[in-house]
């Protein structure tokens, strides 16, 4: 049996990411195991996900997948790099290949890209570019375009992580194989696009109570009509709050804060009266939204520089079927798992029950009760 990975966000699964799993099926064959690495209550972009990481799970285990693991909220939070590295690292010791969508599906192009950022040539030639004052994305293309490399590859968002994925397998040397699909559509897109959905444009749909089961599989379509919604519009004042109290110290800790950043942003939180009028206050050429929107809720889930960097001692598991659980013995072999709602007693434990518990405030409805975490289950889904 072949074990295919999928780092994902599912924030919300649509008809791409079902289409993602049915593709592995035909390619790999039906008895192939799909293990998903999904990221938690927030999600890469800077902000919570639009319904609960439970739901979500489940959708996916509907949806064709046997196992959903859950990106630890350190790896999903960082940049890129950081979410492929970590994702790459959790699964690389398992899986024996990891499928992702790309603008170009072209293994040999995305991992020759993979081999130039990793080269010994490549670092001095960013850092010549970034003190020109270009933003990294800038720069890091201008730099491979001196390598004599298509740096238009990095010009798409999907492209991009496609990229990140290859270079952690190589930087770490999994045995797993890069397996990229094409990914029609465009990632951004509001409009709901039946062929190709982004979501952007189902979370829309949600938001604005349009319809949306069209965008999304037929089983996941109840789970998500009666799910409360997440925004972080909905949690702006409880944001506001904690960076109005930070200190000189914790702001300086945050990730994303080198290069005296930290202290722009902070002068921000204390002269500007929204969310939006910070990160319009703090965002510059150089420093993109994403990277302050990032910045903003590790402030407010009290996560620093150092947290982002150390390795997540363990992944929880979210959802299995049948062949999941046993994906998931040979797991264990070479990682550690811990159940959703499984008590464990460290810093790290307390610091997972705090994170879920400040998801509660972003709920369209009202703030949600704490103790979310505890009351979890480890969802089981028995295959028709």
């Amino acid at each position: 049996m072949k074990t295919v990975g999928i780092i994902c966000e599912y924030n919300p699964l649509h008809l791409g990411h079902k289409k993602q799993i049915d593709k592995i099926r035909r390619l790999w064959g039906d008895d192939t195991a799909i293990v998903c690495l999904m990221s938690g209550n927030f999600v890469q972009r800077g902000a919570p996900a639009i319904v609960d990481k439970s739901i979500r799970a489940e959708a996916a285990l509907r949806s064709g997948a046997d196992l959903v693991l859950e990106l630890p909220t350190e790896y999903a939070l960082s940049s890129a790099e950081g979410f492929a590295a970590g994702g790459v690292r959790i699964l690389g010791g398992f899986c024996d290949g990891l499928c992702f969508g790309a603008e170009t599906a072209d293994k040999s192009a995305l991992t020759d890209t993979a081999r130039a950022l990793l080269s010994e040539e490549f670092r001095p030639l960013l850092k010549s570019e970034l003190e020109t004052g270009r933003s990294f994305p800038s720069a890091r293309q201008a730099a491979l375009g001196k390598m004599g490399q298509n740096s238009a590859i990095l010009e798409t968002p999907n492209n991009i992580l496609a990229v990140e994925y290859c270079k952690a397998m190589l930087a770490q040397n999994t045995a797993m194989e890069p397996l990229p699909i094409h990914r029609g559509g465009s990632y951004h897109e509001e409009n709901p696009d039946k062929e190709n959905p982004s979501a952007t444009a189902v979370r829309k749909q949600m938001l604005t109570e349009r319809d949306f089961k069209s965008l999304v599989p037929v089983s996941a379509q109840d789970l998500f009509s009666g799910a409360p919604l997440h925004t972080l519009e909905a949690g702006e004042r409880a944001v506001l709050a904690r960076l109005r109290t930070m200190t000189d110290a914790e702001f300086e800790s945050l990730p994303y804060g080198s290069e005296g950043l930290w202290r722009k942003f902070m002068h921000a939180c204390r002269s500007e009266a929204t969310l939006e009028a910070i990160i319009a206050a703090t965002k510059s050429k150089r420093y993109t939204r994403t990277r302050i929107d990032r910045m903003v809720l590790c402030a407010f889930l009290g996560l620093t520089a150092q947290d982002l960097s150390a390795p997540a001692p363990y992944t929880r598991v979210l959802g299995f079927t049948a062949r999941g659980r046993t994906v998931l013995k040979e797991a264990r072999k070479t990682g550690a798992f811990r159940n959703a709602g499984e008590a464990v007693a460290t810093e790290y434990g307390a610091r997972e029950q705090r994170i879920g518990d400040l998801y509660g405030l972003f709920c369209t409805d009202g703030p949600e009760v704490p103790g979310a975490e505890t009351r979890r289950r480890v969802c089981y889904h028995k295959e028709s």
